[in-house]
Formats: structure tokens, C-alpha cells, sequence
């Protein structure tokens, strides 16, 4: 199938997922979208945004509409950005590079993972739009601090922390399909990272506690790192309001409510649940992102309703870059924004500040 016929056949974003499922090597379909465990998480973010109903106003004028915002002094067309999503040359030769080009055509901004399958400035040299650099932990602080000043000279705008994944979560169904990382892709932006030191475990100690888990970021690296960059630093991967409230309190600028998608640990709950507790918790002009199955126009719409200045979208965007390329992906982008504009016009609001939590049922 041509990309040119796949675009004409998805009408909605549920339907890349679908037309994804044909294009994509079974292990790595099977990879980018299963969740945790037994993907309970997985499955009630969905059901969750499901279960919230809009509650719409008519007759009111809306013809001077916008879904124009403003984020750390920069201008968003729309409150969509892409997630971080790694090594998206599993998905298409291009990588992140075609996925770049689509963002900025659609006037959407783009998180690039320290996992990208293409180099972080090359990307970024794509990128007209907003343009964060996510950073995954890595144990040398010297080498985080080498990748943070890479993103600052490559043009990136924000720093985005993830810390709700130092280790992977158990996550079967992608060990029931066998997955493993194709030769031709890799992280290329780690091929300079120090060797990891070996060690040797004691009878009495864990892989998991003493191993894996030595590895991770705590508080007190979050803190360093924010006194080492210019860049606002937004924290990913927040989900109870109290660590909201200490990112802030340690100089985060902003949070990404987020349960990795569902692919960490799983029975935690979905981010549109705890979204308005945490909003609640760090007022109203602290920055809240949120992820978790955004598929529709009115998805957008709730999340903005309950606090979020802006959604992330994950999974779409591999599934769109697999079936069409950058067009494919430019057209995800299109449907999403044109169905939250239809959300607005038909809930009677005008702009992003009219949609509050009355607009729900």
C-alpha cells in the first residue's frame, strides 16, 4: 500500500494504530504498544478519559477562535507537542529527522529522547517549531552535563527529565514476541558515554536495589542539574501531587503528568485522574503537561479542562512515521488539531482560558 493511500484510509488517529499493525515487524508492533506487566495501566488511561463526558454551551459566538497558547515565552499554535519516543528508525528510515520535518509543517513542537535514532542537533536543525531535549539519567553527571550543553548549542528551548523509568518496567508482551533492537538502529547520542562499572553482587543483595536502581537520579541530582542549565526544566513522569509540589519548590519550571504510557509499573493510575489534584497542588501559573492515550480532539479538550496547558502525544506519532513517513505523520498532526478545534467550537469556546472543569459532566 502506497503512503499516499494509507493517508487516505486513516480518518482518525486510532486508525494509524490499526494500519501501524500491518506495516510494522510483529516484535517491534508489539514493543511500542504494550504496557506494563499486565497492562492495567495501559488500558485505563484510555478508559479513564473515556469515563469524562464534555458538557457542552451553544449559541455562543466563536467565530474569533484559537487554540493559540503561550509556553515558557514561546508561541504554540495548538497545546499538542510530541513525546519523547526512542529510536524511531524502527518505524521509518528517517527517523525522528521525518518526524521533525511533519512538526514543524503542522506548527507543532517536538521532545527529542536521548534515545533518538538520529543526532540530537541534526534534529534539531529540522526543528521551526518549540523544541525540548529529553534527557534520560545517566550515571557519569559529567556526561549528563556533555548532553545538556549539546541541546543548548543545538538550539533546544527546554529540558525535559524523565525519572519515572529508571529501570524498565516488566514488560511481557514485548519478551513474548522476542523483541530486540534491530542492527541498524542504536542510541547515537550515547556512543561517547563512559563504560558502565561492573559489579559483582553479594549473596544477600538484589540486582534491582544494589544493581539497577544504583543508577538512578535522585532529588538531590534533579537539583544540580537545574543550577548547571539556563534552560527551564520540566520533570516527567509525575504522578502524585506531592512530587509535583517539590519539583517546584527545588526550581522545576513545569511537570509531565505521565505513567510512562503504561509501560513502567503497572496498577498506578492514569495521568487524567490525578491531573487536577496536582494542578490543584501547584497553582495555576506552575507549567502541566500531560500524556496517557491522547487520541482525539476531545481528549485535548479534557485535559485542558482539568488543568493540562498542554498534551503529549507518544505512540501516534510511530505508528503515523510507520505507515506514511513524514506525511503521515503531519496528517496525525492535522486530524488531532482540527478535531480538538471542532471540541472547542462545539462546547462554545472560543479560546484555551474558557475551557474549565464546568465544561465537563
Amino acid at each position: 500500500m502506497s503512503s499516499s493511500n494509507s493517508i487516505n484510509e486513516a480518518l482518525c488517529l486510532a486508525d494509524y494504530e490499526r494500519l501501524a499493525k500491518n506495516v510494522l515487524p510483529h516484535a517491534i508492533y508489539e514493543y511500542v504498544y504494550g504496557g506494563g506487566a499486565d497492562e492495567i495501566s495501559l488500558r485505563e488511561n484510555r478508559a479513564s478519559l473515556d469515563k469524562i463526558k464534555i458538557f457542552p454551551r451553544v449559541l455562543k459566538d466563536v467565530t474569533r477562535g484559537s487554540t493559540a497558547t503561550t509556553i515558557f515565552g514561546e508561541q504554540w499554535r495548538t497545546p499538542i507537542m510530541l513525546a519523547p519516543v526512542a529510536f524511531q528508525r524502527m518505524a521509518h528510515e528517517e527517523g525522528e529527522i521525518a518526524t521533525a520535518r511533519a512538526a514543524s509543517a503542522l506548527d507543532v513542537g517536538m521532545m527529542v529522547s536521548t534515545l533518538s535514532s538520529q543526532p540530537l542537533e541534526e534534529i534539531s536543525s529540522y526543528l521551526t517549531t518549540p523544541k525540548w531535549f529529553q534527557l534520560y539519567w545517566q550515571l557519569d553527571r559529567n556526561f549528563n552535563l556533555d548532553l545538556v550543553k549539546r541541546a543548548e548549542l543545538a538550539g533546544f528551548t527546554a529540558l525535559t527529565v524523565t525519572v519515572d523509568s529508571a529501570i524498565h518496567g516488566i514488560r511481557n508482551r514485548a519478551q513474548r514476541a522476542k523483541f530486540q533492537l534491530p542492527d541498524h538502529v542504536s542510541a547515537v547520542n550515547l556512543i561517547h558515554r563512559p563504560p558502565l562499572p561492573t559489579k559483582e553482587f553479594m549473596p544477600d543483595e538484589s540486582i534491582v536495589f544494589q544493581g539497577m536502581m544504583s543508577e538512578a537520579p535522585t532529588w538531590e541530582d534533579i537539583e544540580w542539574l537545574i543550577a548547571q542549565t539556563s534552560l527551564p526544566v520540566v520533570i516527567k513522569g509525575i504522578l502524585h501531587p506531592d512530587d509535583a509540589l517539590k519539583a517546584q519548590k527545588i526550581g522545576a519550571k513545569g511537570v509531565v503528568v505521565s505513567n510512562h504510557g503504561g509501560r513502567t509499573l503497572d496498577c498506578v493510575p492514569s495521568p487524567i485522574e490525578v491531573l487536577p489534584r496536582i494542578r490543584q497542588k501547584v497553582g495555576k501559573d506552575f507549567v502541566v503537561l500531560m500524556d496517557g492515550s491522547i487520541q482525539r480532539g476531545t481528549d485535548v479538550f479534557k485535559a485542558i479542562a482539568l488543568g493540562a496547558n498542554a498534551v503529549l502525544l507518544g505512540r501516534a506519532q510511530f505508528y503515523a512515521l510507520a505507515v506514511a513517513g513524514a506525511p503521515g505523520v503531519a496528517h496525525m498532526l492535522r486530524i488531532l488539531r482540527e478535531e480538538f478545534e471542532v471540541a472547542m467550537a462545539l462546547s462554545g469556546t472560543e479560546k484555551l482560558d474558557d475551557i474549565n472543569p464546568e465544561l465537563l459532566y
